[in-house]
C-alpha cells in the first residue's frame, strides 16, 4: 500500500454519518480514523480496529477498545478492552466502495494473520478452555475476519500428534487456548516432520485456559499487558511475531511451582534427592560446580515405566535432531546432589503467578537454572511465599544460573534407594522413578538422564506490541 510521507495526510476523507453524527471522517496516512465531532474522535487502526464488514450503505467497523481511563486511543491508565462497533454511511455508492478498498488496504498491509489452525484443551486447567474459546477468543477472531479451523485435543499428545500431519500451507498460525503443555506438544510436532525447518516457522499463539499459563504470562508481562484472554487473543491477531528458543529435546518450562496444600504438606514432610546436574553455563557464571568431561548421553539403566509415545526410528531421523554443537568440546561443570528442587525455565513465569525465573530472556540463547538446596523448612515456606514476584532467587538456599546445555541426571530420594522422583512440565510427567507418585502408570520416558540443548530463535511466536 502506498502511504504519504505527512502521517497527517489523508488517504481519504469524506462527509459521513458516524453513528448518527454528520461529520467529516478522515483514513490518515499513520492509521488513524479520525473526525471532529462527537465523544469519541480517534481510532487507531492497527491497535483498535479489529476488521470491518459492509451493511447495506453503512460500513461496520469492528473495534476493541479501552474504558476506564477517560478516552479513547490517547494513553492514560490501562482500562478494561470492550468490543464495540463504530458504524458509518459514506456520502454515496461509490465513496462506500472507496472507503471499503483503503480500510482493506491498510490492515492487509498490517500482516495480519488471516487462517489459523485453533487447538482447544478442554481437560487443562479448571475444564474453561471451551467456554474460554467460545465466549471470549472465537468473538474476537470473527470480528478480525480470521478463518478458523478448530480442534479439541482428545487426549495427551493429540495435539502432537494432528500438528505432524496438517498441511501447513493452509495456515498463518496454531493457536493453543490451554495451558503450557499443548504448546508443548505442538511443538514437538513440528519438530518431528520431515519438513521441520519451516514448519517451526509456523507463529504460534497462546491464549491462557489451563493451570500453568507461564509463557502468556511471560509474554504479555515483557510489554507490561496483564495476563487476560483478549489481551492473549489480540498479540495474534495483531501478527508481530518474535523468535524464542526453542531447546533441542521435548522438555520445556520445567515445573510451576504453587503455593496450594499439597506444596505446604511437602514443605513440612521435605524430601531430598540425589543425582547429579552437568551443564556449559553461560558467560559470568563459570565459577558454579566443579569442572568435568562431557557426561555422554543416556545411560539407559531402564525404570519400571512402560515408555508410551514411542517414535518409530525413521521419524526420528527424519526429525530435528537437535543444535549443531560439538558437545565434548565446551566447558562442562557438574553439581552433586541432594536437591530439594530443580527448575528450569527460558522465560520469566513460571505460571500467572509464579516468577520462577526473573532474568530470563525471551531468546538470549541460555536456560535460567534454579536450584534449592539444604534449606531449612521455614526459610523454604518464606521462599515459596515470594514466588509470585521473584523474590525467592534472593534467598541464599537459592542457587540461580543460566545455562546452554544441561544433563539432568536423576537419582533416588536421600537415604530411600527404592525411592526416585518425578520429571514433568508444567505438571504433565515425563518420568516416574520407581517408588514415587502413580508410578505403576506408563510414562513418556525413562527415568534417567535428560539431555536439554538451547537453539536459540529456532521457534515464532505471536507477541504483544
Amino acid at each position: 500500500m502506498d502511504r504519504t510521507d505527512d502521517p497527517l495526510a489523508a488517504i481519504i476523507s469524506d462527509r459521513v454519518n458516524v453513528n448518527g453524527t454528520v461529520t467529516q471522517l478522515s483514513l490518515l496516512a499513520d492509521g488513524r480514523l479520525w473526525w471532529p465531532e462527537g465523544s469519541q474522535r480517534n481510532l487507531t487502526i492497527e491497535k483498535e480496529v479489529l476488521g470491518f464488514a459492509g451493511d447495506g450503505r453503512d460500513i461496520r467497523l469492528k473495534t476493541i477498545v479501552e474504558i476506564g481511563d477517560g478516552c479513547c486511543g490517547g494513553g492514560g491508565s490501562r482500562g478494561k478492552l470492550v468490543r464495540n462497533d463504530v458504524v458509518f454511511r459514506p456520502s454515496s455508492e461509490e465513496s462506500h466502495r472507496l472507503w471499503c478498498h483503503k480500510l482493506r488496504e491498510f490492515i492487509d498491509s498490517l500482516g495480519r494473520p488471516k487462517r489459523l489452525f485453533v487447538f482447544v484443551n478442554p481437560f487443562g486447567g479448571t475444564k474453561s478452555a471451551t467456554i474460554i474459546f467460545r465466549d471470549q477468543v472465537k468473538p474476537l477472531l470473527e470480528d478480525a475476519n480470521v478463518q478458523l479451523t478448530v480442534q479439541e485435543t482428545k487426549h495427551q499428545l493429540h495435539a502432537k500428534q494432528v500438528v505432524q500431519s496438517i498441511d501447513l500451507s493452509k495456515y498463518d498460525g496454531i493457536v493453543c487456548v490451554s495451558g503450557d503443555g499443548i504448546l508443548v506438544e505442538v511443538v514437538n510436532g513440528l519438530l518431528q516432520r520431515q519438513d521441520w525447518n519451516t514448519a517451526i516457522k509456523m507463529p504460534l499463539g497462546v491464549v491462557p485456559a489451563g493451570t500453568g499459563n507461564g509463557m502468556a504470562k511471560s509474554l504479555l508481562d515483557s510489554v507490561g499487558d496483564p495476563c487476560t484472554v483478549p489481551n492473549a487473543v489480540l498479540a495474534i491477531i495483531r501478527g508481530l511475531v518474535a523468535d524464542i528458543d526453542i531447546e533441542s529435546e521435548k522438555y520445556r518450562w520445567m515445573g510451576t511451582a504453587r503455593i496450594d496444600f499439597y506444596a505446604l504438606t511437602r514443605i513440612f514432610r521435605l524430601r531430598h534427592y540425589t543425582g547429579c546436574l552437568y551443564f556449559v553455563p553461560a558467560p559470568g557464571f563459570e565459577a558454579y560446580g566443579e569442572p568435568i568431561s562431557y557426561p555422554g548421553s543416556s545411560t539407559s539403566k531402564g525404570s519400571n515405566s512402560d515408555l508410551i509415545d514411542e517414535e518409530p526410528v525413521k521419524l526420528q531421523r527424519l526429525g530435528y535432531q537437535g543444535s549443531e554443537i560439538d558437545l565434548e568440546n565446551l566447558g562442562w561443570r557438574v553439581l552433586h546432589g541432594p536437591f530439594i528442587s530443580v527448575w528450569l525455565h527460558n522465560v520469566p513465569w513460571g505460571g500467572e503467578n509464579t516468577k520462577a525465573a526473573p532474568d530470563a530472556k525471551f531468546s538470549d540463547g541460555y536456560l535460567d537454572l534454579i536450584l534449592v538446596k539444604n534449606c531449612p523448612k521455614l526459610p523454604l515456606l518464606s521462599m515459596m511465599s515470594s514466588l509470585d514476584y521473584g523474590g525467592h532467587v534472593k534467598s541464599p538456599y537459592v542457587m540461580y544460573l543460566k545455562v546452554k546445555v544441561l544433563v539432568l541426571e536423576p537419582g533416588p530420594r536421600l537415604g530411600e534407594q527404592q525411592e526416585e522422583g518425578i520429571i514433568d512440565v508444567d505438571g504433565e510427567v515425563l518420568a516416574r522413578g520407581k517408588g514415587s507418585y502413580q508410578c505403576e502408570q506408563k510414562a513418556l520416558m525413562a527415568y534417567d538422564k535428560l539431555q536439554i540443548t538451547v537453539d536459540q530463535g529456532l521457534a515464532t511466536i505471536f507477541t504483544p506490541m
